[in-house]
Formats: C-alpha cells, structure tokens, sequence
C-alpha cells in the first residue's frame, strides 16, 4: 500500500514537472573560435519550433519555449504570429530574452553604459519585449546582461549600479502596469565576457536588484553561473525562504559556464537542488511556482538528442528527489542521525527510476525511452538532409553537413 501510494505521489509529481526549451538550443552556435556546424540545425523560427515541439512530443515535459527577441522575431511584425506558428507546433510561446548585448551600441555594457545613448536604447528595446511578451501570452521575461568592465578604473562601479537600479525599477513598474501576472527573472554571472567585474556577479546582487526593482522581479538561478565549489543548493533554499526564487536556467560545466548536457558532469548536485525545492514544499506545503528553463547551446552533440537527454535527465533526477521519505528524514535531523539523514537523501539518489518513469509515460501515451525513440527514428538524418538542401535552395553555404 505504501508502495502505491509513493508511485501516486510521484506520478502527480511529473504531472505538474514542466521544463522549458530555449529556441537557440536548437540552432547553430559556436565558441570564440569557430562556428562547427550541423546538418540538422533549425536555421529558421520554425525549425526552432518544430525541434521543440518534436522533443515535447517525446518527453510530455516542454509545453513552452524561451525565445530571444532579436532572433525570434521580425521587426514590425504581429508578434502574435510567433505565437501561431508555435500552437502549429504544438508548444506555447514562454520565456522573453531581450537581448542588450550583441548591439555594438552596448560594447561597454547596456543599462550600466557610460553612454547614455547606449542605456536609452537598452531600455526602449526591453519595453518593446515586454509589449511582446504581453501580445503572445508570456509570463517571464528573463534578462541576463554582460555588462561589466575588464579593467580597474575603466569606469565608476556605483554609478553603473544606480543606473542598474532604476532601468530595473522602470521595467519592474511597466510589466505592474502593463503586462499583469507576469514575473521580471534577474540572472547573475560571476564572470564572461567582462573578466575585471560583472555587475550582476551573484546571488545576492542580483537579490538586491530585485528588491529595488518591485514585486515582479525574482531570483534566476543558472546552474553553470557560479564559481567552483559554490553550494548552489543553499541558494536555492536560502531564495526559497525569502520567496525570492523565480526560476532555473538548467545546465552542466566542469570548470566555467560551459553549457554541457543537464547531469552530464555532476546528477547529485542536480539532485540536490530539486531536493531542496522539494524539502521546502513538503516543511511549507507551498508550491514555489518556479519557471524550469534550460539553458544549453551544444556545438558538437546532435541538438535535438541533447535537449531530449537534459529533459529525460532533469525528469529523473526530479523523481528521485520526490522517493525521498521526508518523514523519516525529519525524524533522522531531529536525533541527529547524520549518517542516517544522509542515506535517506543518497538512497532516494541511488534509486533506479528509469521503470517508474517508463509506467508514467506509458500512462501518457509516451514512449518508455524518449531518447531511443528519436535514435531509432531516423528523424535526425532526415532533418539533416532535408535542411542542408533547404540551407542550399537558399543559397546558404556550410562547411559541414554533420548530422
């Protein structure tokens, strides 16, 4: 009996399990080095659709897709017909990404510019994301910003926080007045492209932003943004007990932001992390709400395979966090069973929920196995062939067909 019910709890825990996919994780990419490209790479908005519609097809778990704005949409366009050709794809349009970056304008960084040109720029065009986001039925806008200096003294560390400050108040008051039910996601990056400071280094600046800006904006945890050896599960819990915490950008690295597959260099700490989220709903019976995004850009793995292996990785280390028994390990803390606390965190761990997961999808009319599924398909190799040809028609040249 006790058995049935922890498969009921847990099936109705990857009921409620959505994570997003981004559009420019299924698009061609490089690194400061070269571009290496694919043949199956979505080069146009609706391949990017179409890849996230097929992985939502496989996994049941990606109902929406982050988009960039300057990538995503044509200027002076009805952003609405993004909105059409992802129902077209059977996926929802989710997160908005403006992008204040790749301008040459915001060379010495956006909001936090020198140049007053630069920052008005900045802010008209995260205004103009924030219209979008209302027109296609969004509720995160999410900014990541590379400002920041490489030198000391290159420019005034306090002025560029205040100029911050008030860009994110303006946004945070506009997404109040104009786009309701809607939630401003603040990331940090301790480090790259600006190598002296980064004016959103970490947790708890970005936390401080936030406050300034108003009650919109929260905490965007990216799991590769942190330093080695930073315990990011304490951040979450920490950002939990403030109702701080907005979401995730889900990926792995070994030494910097390096964009790896979801669990591919360390699951236990993915584990961790959805352990405490999940330690918190069951001390508070609150469910936190939070946006799981993937954040992931892959040069040499095979796009669509990456982005259904992070969804089957996160979906797995989800459920284990969900077997862990959260009365025995109450019971286990209170003693001070150390030993014992801990095991009931790494027996939950070690468990092998590949079958439970399998009966979950089976019971969704899902494949048991959605990345055997896409291998055996073939899907990858007919994608490959037939955009290399489309790439072709269209007079695009690429120095690889590699599927």
């Amino acid at each position: 009996m006790a058995k049935d019910q922890t498969m009921r709890n847990l099936f109705k825990a990857l009921d409620g399990f959505a994570i997003e996919l981004p559009s420019w994780g299924f698009a061609d990419t490089g690194t400061r080095f070269g571009k290496f490209f694919q043949g199956a790479a979505a080069s146009t908005l609706d391949e990017k659709l179409h890849d996230a519609g097929l992985v939502n097809q496989l996994t049941g778990a990606c109902p929406t897709v982050a988009v960039h704005v300057l990538w995503d949409f044509v200027a002076g366009e009805d952003p609405r017909n993004t909105a059409k050709l992802a129902k077209k794809h059977g996926v929802k349009i989710g997160s908005i990404n403006p992008n204040v970056f790749q301008d040459q304008d915001y060379k010495l960084g956006s909001f936090c510019s020198p140049d007053p040109k630069a920052r008005r720029a900045a802010l008209k065009h995260t205004m103009d994301s924030i219209a979008i986001g209302k027109a296609v039925g969004s509720k995160h806008l999410s900014m990541w910003l590379a400002d920041g200096t490489n030198y000391p003294g290159q420019d005034s560390i306090y002025r560029r926080k205040k100029d911050l400050e008030k860009a994110f108040k303006k946004i945070n008051d506009e997404m109040e007045k104009s786009w309701r039910g809607s939630t401003l996601l603040i990331e940090y990056k301790p480090f790259e492209p600006s190598f002296y400071h980064t004016d959103i280094a970490d947790w708890g600046m970005s936390y401080l932003f936030c406050q300034k800006a108003g009650k919109r904006a929260k905490v965007l945890v990216d799991t590769g943004h942190h330093l080695p050896g930073c315990n990011i599960e304490h951040i979450v819990a920490l950002l939990l007990s403030e109702g701080m915490l907005g979401g995730f950008h889900f990926n792995d690295r070994k030494y910097a932001d390096d964009d790896l597959t979801l669990g591919s260099i360390d699951p236990y700490a993915a584990f961790r992390i959805f352990d405490q989220i999940a330690q918190y709903t069951f001390d508070t019976g609150k469910d936190p709400k939070l946006a799981y995004m993937v954040d992931q850009s892959h040069n040499l793995k095979p796009k669509l395979e990456a982005m259904v292996q992070t969804v089957d990785e996160a979906q797995k280390l989800f459920a284990k966090a969900h077997l862990v028994d959260r009365k025995a390990l109450a019971i286990a803390q209170k003693s001070g069973d150390i030993t014992g606390a801990e095991r009931l965190l790494k027996d939950a761990y070690e468990t092998d929920v590949r079958p439970m997961l399998a009966d979950w999808r089976k019971s969704h009319k899902l494949p048991a196995c959605p990345l055997t599924e896409l291998r055996k398909s073939g899907v990858v190799e007919e994608l490959s062939k037939a955009r290399t040809q489309a790439r072709k028609d269209r007079g695009e040249v690429q120095s690889s067909s590699y599927a």
